[in-house]
């Protein structure tokens, strides 16, 4: 049986997200050829869509911000629904004490293998973190409004978190389901996409703070 990080070798290549050009990540270089590959290991163990594999705009905006924001030591961060752990790295290279959050084990081995491409250590706690108690001052999440019951799951969580103390940002490109209130803009970013994932060869994200 071939093993996660063995699987994420073989399917992608060391790349760097055109926001984030500072950070390294095991990304798709195609994104068919994964998919089937993704589908094929789906099968046998049990394993989610490579949404790992792909820096989207929401984690690339994010990490931007990260990056020219003010430095985060003594910060505790989760980097929430991680995917590639962009966002988590970004927080972790400005001092940050981390934990990237995701349900999808190949996920988290890909986090795990992007924070050593850029020399930082990161948590990642197995299974859904939605429902514990706050732990992190901030919380980071892009592209997580996307579909309606994933949206649902997490939102009232996200505010119980702002509600408890952390500061909770949310990055968005225009997603549909993205709530249309209790939100405070901080930033726009533009970000550089492909047609093979998204509509257009740029989106326009927007970072929010989440208010209770």
């Amino acid at each position: 049986m071939v093993s996660a990080g063995g699987f994420i070798a073989a399917h992608t290549a060391i790349a760097r997200a055109p926001l984030v050009p500072e950070i390294a990540l095991h990304l798709a270089t195609e994104i068919t050829p994964i998919w089937r590959a993704t589908e094929e290991f789906l099968r046998e163990n049990g394993i989610e869509p490579p949404f790992w594999a792909f820096a989207w705009p929401g984690g690339q905006a994010l990490a931007r911000s990260v990056l020219d924001g003010p430095d985060l030591r003594g910060t505790r961060v989760l980097d929430f629904a991680a995917g590639c752990g962009i966002a988590g790295i970004a927080a972790a290279l400005r001092g940050a004490e981390v934990e990237c959050a995701e349900v999808d084990a190949l996920a988290l081995e890909a986090c795990r293998l992007n924070a050593a491409l850029n020399g930082v250590a990161l948590g990642t706690p197995e299974g859904d973190v939605v429902g514990s108690p706050r732990r992190w001052d901030l919380i980071l999440a892009g592209d997580v409004c996307y579909e309606a019951p994933m949206t649902a799951h997490i939102l009232p969580w996200l505010r119980a978190m702002a509600g408890a103390g952390a500061e909770v940002r949310l990055a968005d490109p225009g997603r549909a389901y993205l709530p249309r209130d209790g939100l405070e803009a901080l930033s726009v970013h533009r970000v550089p996409t492909s047609l093979e994932l998204e509509d257009r060869t740029e989106r326009v994200v927007t970072i929010a703070r989440l208010l209770p």
